[in-house]
């Protein structure tokens, strides 16, 4: 049965849309403010530069924050992961569908994390460390099983499941 992540964890996917958005704007956004506000300038005049810039900013938040909205919306309702009887499959992306699979003879390590966000919406994100794997996100290095955010008493399950998985592979040496 696939399993959705909890539902705090859309702030990590709004807070990412947003950087998303700002990225984006940085670089679209500079063309289109001066077409505007040359537009707003010749439509209300000169003295109107700075209600000018304030409609700009404003209207830059606005958009920043849609987006933002509709990234975390998007990302959200398109992660899933599920445990089988032989590995652990995830399935996620927007765009770019991205499908894994986790074979539990693999699983080296199971790591808890809970971030500032995670203490306060009440989740907390699980790291599957596997063999050989060494992959690199925004960054910083990530485990190829990564669930950003399960419910804080899932993922104690999830690790305990995991490591009697990894322990009973490991019991006839």
């Amino acid at each position: 049965m696939k399993r959705q992540l909890h539902s705090g964890a859309r702030w990590i996917f709004r807070l990412r849309g947003i950087g998303i958005a700002i990225f984006l704007s940085v670089f679209i956004g500079w063309f289109l403010g001066f077409i505007a506000a040359a537009a707003l300038t010749l439509i209300l005049g000169q003295n109107a530069v700075i209600l000018a810039a304030i409609f700009m900013v404003l209207f830059w938040i606005i958009i920043v924050l849609a987006i933002a909205e509709i990234y975390a919306r998007m990302a959200y309702n398109r992660w899933f992961y599920e445990f089988t009887p032989d590995n652990l499959k995830i399935e996620k992306g927007i765009i770019w569908k991205k499908y894994s699979n986790i074979p539990y003879e693999r699983v080296q390590n199971v790591d808890i994390t809970r971030g500032i966000f995670a203490r306060i919406f009440g989740f907390s994100s699980v790291n599957i460390q596997t063999a050989g794997y060494s992959g690199y996100g925004r960054g910083m290095p990530m485990s190829e099983g990564y669930i950003p955010g399960v419910d804080i008493d899932e993922a104690e399950k999830i690790r305990e499941f995991l490591m009697k998985k990894i322990s009973k592979k490991n019991s006839g040496l």
